[in-house]
């Protein structure tokens, strides 16, 4: 079968729904807004895939001649039609994986089926995979960041029609059948149609507490047990070597929505309980769900069975009198469960609206207390033969609960060094033990924080009247020191700290914690919660590893580490880094930094977990994670990795739930696998070499457009929508950290997310032509050769090329080009326009230089035509885009004209399936 028979299926749904759209067009706008965008869409596909000129000009013109209310219904039609192909295109990616597993092809090494047949083939024994699986915890962290342009609105309806659209596959299908689907897709389109696509009003952190919690829902409390069940069945299938069934270990949940507070005033104690409140109610209503519906599955009589004397003592104790289960021991043991589950929900203080318990019960002291009653049930149920029943529901309760608790996932607290200095400075002239803890050196303050940490006395004074700040960050710790009380240490375990620069940055957080109670002082200083390094620029990179270094000298911090576990998290800013130092430096300072940190801590004999804050677009570190991960340096990944899930990446990943539980897969697998890969990769010293004077040559092209060039500031806010974007309701933190203009001060964020919509993506290439140019003129033919061999043989560079190939496939500077017409000096926006098409073709030649392909994407041509075939509907919302921010700038301020630019970088964003 050709590659386009196997895309045939996936042509036919993005026809039956356009078709439906197209209906809707009409019944809902009439028929001459349905000619009209039709006409529209015609003369984009002409233009882009028959480069007709004079299709062009009059899809220009008639997009230029559209009314403004026009020009809304045509924005929202095509950005529609992308959302909708975006739902084919996830339906037909499941449904080719199944397909590949019924004709039994080889399973993907990004799967566990995959892992665990090369598992199979290497002659590994259970004892041998249990050992790598203890070590290992994948552990993805879901971000608020304001990246994610779709309401929970539109994407409940958009999981509907996909659960729908996936209906049409079955195969025995009667007529009347599929024509009730169909129907049932138009009411869904027609719903989608008249949602509103924009928030009225900007998210507070409230909001994006619960829109984040809904991927619980939709994914991660059914996925993750299955994942854990498909381990456990995978080690089983091994040569035994040990008897017993094995059990792999837990695996947490991250979150930053609620304690993420670097540079959002509006994440406070208050947020912080209200998350945990949330996440709390949100398990338990999944556990009452689960043992209700277990308690229906398991009523067998205890005439038939043995039970074991704990199940029976469990059964007796349940408060259920009701002389109808007299008989039935596991449904009175569940009984006594849910209400000891109500007590502590009651204790709690959680919202509940589930029936209520049988009577009075003792709630659990914590989440191990509950597990010890389902186990009990699970050893009855096994003892007694039946197996079979503690494999379906039971055992993915037992799972859940071992990994959500009760707290569902665990929240880092995240906060910029600045402000720690800031209250530590505040606290010790308070209490007087330093009147200018500001003026003093690294030394000095080194020296003092860690006195702090060994002497009991509370900086903090009842009688001292505090700053606004300082008071806001002690709540912070002290809402932690609560949220442990309650709810156990695994709700809280990281303090990642922003702009780290300096070890005294670390001691700042970990005198904080003490003034909680989450670190108890003394000579060998015990800590409740890591403090978590963040280092983001380029200059902060270089100076991590003697950072580190100096960090493990101190006897406090040791102490601090070893009271852990003897594990140190060292978090890397992806976003940041390339901002400060464009996409080919922060990569390659990254990698160095990696590797160096890999020798200090083996140095130290401490054990290192990376937290790698990886953005959902290129420019701020995305890329595929399968591939990411095993491109990490050798020895980098031991066992633990933590990442971060952003922005649009989230829904894309983790809304649908085969397509969630598919890539926490391809999450646990990489890590595995890189965990499994610690022999000394060969990396030859000219590779390195190479990568240092492309690095540097990169970083001065960089840094000489973005922040060296006169009016380059102007330019950006001119031709790109990073005013609109800021305007936009998508999430409750400011688009900058200071109230500034300059580059510096702006989020990697909205940086990113203009470029893109501009078509530019500047912040995933630029740099690297200009630079492969100067490293081939001074090495010539056997430096062409020597790039070559590191695109076949290194996996980091390769990575780097291809997640940039993936840029390069979407940059359009012929749409560009019209944004630069947003510049009202014009003489500006040539010059730095021309730089700008400079660099992306030279870009473009050292790409197929070193890899020799044909095209982009050769290696993923679904990809490439899924990305060729957006074009035409994308190129309609860049037109208006331009034309409704000259209008809007221009002074027009109609309501309509606002909102259809605020609709074009919606649509945009889902057309080009990513934004920041």
């Amino acid at each position: 079968m050709g590659t386009h028979d196997k895309d045939a299926a996936l042509v036919s749904d993005i026809r039956l729904l356009g078709r439906i759209l197209g209906d809707t067009l009409r019944m809902h706008e009439g028929e001459e807004t349905y000619e009209l965008i039709e006409t529209i869409r015609k003369l984009a596909v002409a233009s882009r895939r028959l480069e007709d000129v004079s299709s062009r000009e009059s899809l220009a013109q008639a997009l230029d001649a559209l009314a403004d209310d026009q020009a809304v219904v045509v924005v929202r039609a095509f950005s529609y039609f992308s959302l909708l192909a975006n739902i084919a295109e996830d339906r037909h990616h499941l449904r080719r994986s199944r397909e590949n597993r019924r004709h039994g092809s080889r399973p993907l090494p990004s799967t566990l089926r995959g892992l665990f047949a090369d598992a199979v083939l290497s002659g590994t024994t259970r004892p041998q995979a249990m050992a790598t699986l203890a070590k290992v915890r994948v552990t993805p962290v879901l971000t608020a960041h304001p990246t994610e342009v779709q309401r929970r609105s539109t994407l409940d309806v958009q999981l509907a029609i996909a659960d729908w659209l996936g209906r049409l596959d079955q195969p025995d299908l009667l007529d009347d059948e599929r024509h009730a689907i169909e129907i049932e897709l138009r009411r869904l389109v027609a719903t989608l149609w008249q949602t509103r696509m924009l928030r009225v009003v900007k998210l507070g952190v409230k909001d994006e507490i619960e829109n984040a919690l809904a991927y619980f829902d939709y994914t991660f409390i059914d996925a993750i047990p299955r994942i854990h069940a498909q381990i456990e069945d995978g080690i089983s299938g091994l040569p035994t070597g040990a008897p017993g069934r094995a059990v792999p270990p837990a695996r947490p949940w991250g979150r930053w929505v609620g304690g993420d507070r670097d540079g959002n005033p509006f994440v406070t104690a208050e947020m912080l309980e209200h998350a945990f409140r949330r996440q709390a109610e949100i398990a338990f209503d999944h556990y009452f769900a689960e043992v209700h519906a277990l308690g229906a599955e398991l009523p067998i009589s205890g005439l038939w069975v043995r039970l074991t004397p704990a199940m029976a003592a469990l059964a007796e104790a349940s408060p259920d009198r009701s002389p109808f289960r007299q008989d039935e021991p596991y449904r009175r043991a569940l009984t006594g469960v849910f209400a000891r589950l109500a007590a502590t929900a009651t204790a709690l203080g959680l919202k509940r609206e589930h029936r209520t318990a049988v009577g009075k019960a003792e709630p659990y002291a914590s989440p191990a207390a509950f597990a010890g009653d389902l186990d009990v049930i699970d050893t009855s149920l096994r003892a007694g033969s039946s197996a079979l029943l503690a494999d379906g529901r039971l055992r993915h309760l037992r799972r859940a609960v071992r990994t959500f608790g009760f707290h569902l996932a665990t929240v880092d607290l995240r906060q910029n060094a600045e402000v720690h200095e800031q209250v530590i400075a505040e606290l010790l002239r308070e209490a007087r033990a330093t009147p200018d803890y500001l003026a003093l050196d690294e030394a000095a303050r080194q020296a003092l924080l860690a006195a702090e940490l060994a002497t009991p006395r509370p900086l903090r004074s009842p009688f001292a009247a505090y700053s606004e700040l300082a008071r806001g960050e002690l709540a912070i710790v002290e809402q932690a020191a609560r949220v442990h009380a309650t709810l156990g240490p695994d709700s809280i375990r990281q303090y990642v700290i922003s702009k780290t620069e300096s070890v005294s940055d670390l001691l700042e957080v970990a005198v904080l914690l003490k003034e909680a109670g989450l670190v108890t002082p003394g000579d060998e200083p015990v800590s409740r919660v890591q403090v978590v390094p963040l280092f983001e620029t380029i200059g902060d990179l270089r100076r991590a590893p003697q950072t580190m270094r100096e960090w493990f000298a101190l006897p406090a911090a040791r102490s601090l580490v070893a009271s852990l576990g003897g594990v140190q998290e060292v978090m890397l800013g992806y976003s940041d880094s390339n901002k400060d130092g464009g996409y080919v430096t922060s990569n390659w300072e990254l990698y160095k930094a990696e590797t160096e940190l890999v020798g200090v801590f083996r140095e130290a004999g401490v054990r290192l977990r990376f937290f790698h804050g990886r953005g959902g677009t290129v420019g701020r570190g995305g890329g595929p994670s399968y591939d990411a991960i095993l491109a990490q340096p050798p020895g980098s990944v031991q066992g633990e990795l933590r990442l971060t899930e952003q922005g649009e990446v989230i829904a894309s990943k983790y809304a649908n739930r085969d397509i969630g539980q598919r890539n926490l897969e391809a999450l646990v697998a990489a890590t595995v696998r890189a965990t499994l890969d610690q022999a000394p990769r060969e990396e030859h010293a000219e590779y390195h070499a190479a990568m240092e004077e492309i690095s540097e040559a990169a970083f001065a092209a960089y840094r000489g457009l973005v922040y060296e060039t006169p009016g380059f500031v102007d330019y950006f806010r001119a031709s790109t929508p990073i005013r609109e974007i800021a305007e936009l309701n998508i999430g409750s933190r400011p688009a900058s950290r200071k109230p500034s203009t300059r580059i510096e001060d702006l989020r990697a964020i909205p940086w990113v997310f203009s470029w893109a919509q501009c078509r530019v993506m500047l912040p995933g290439w630029y740099g690297l032509g200009s630079a492969v140019e100067a490293f081939l003129e001074k090495r010539g033919k056997d430096g062409q050769e020597l790039l070559a061999q590191m695109w076949l043989q290194w996996p980091f560079f390769r990575a780097m090329l291809s997640n940039l190939e993936m840029l390069l496939a979407k940059a359009d500077l012929s749409v560009a080009v019209r944004y630069k017409e947003l510049v009202p000096d014009q003489g500006l926006a040539d010059e730095i326009f021309g730089r700008i098409r400079r660099e992306l073709d030279l870009t473009v030649k050292a790409f197929f230089t070193i890899t020799t392909n044909e095209g982009f994407l050769a290696g993923n041509p679904a990809l490439a035509r899924s990305i060729r075939n957006r074009f035409p509907y994308l190129d309609p919302l860049n037109h208006l885009q331009v034309e409704l921010l000259k209008r809007y700038r221009a002074g027009d301020s109609a309501a309509k004209v606002h909102r259809g630019i605020h609709l074009t970088i919606n649509g945009l964003a889902a057309g080009l399936r990513n934004s920041g």
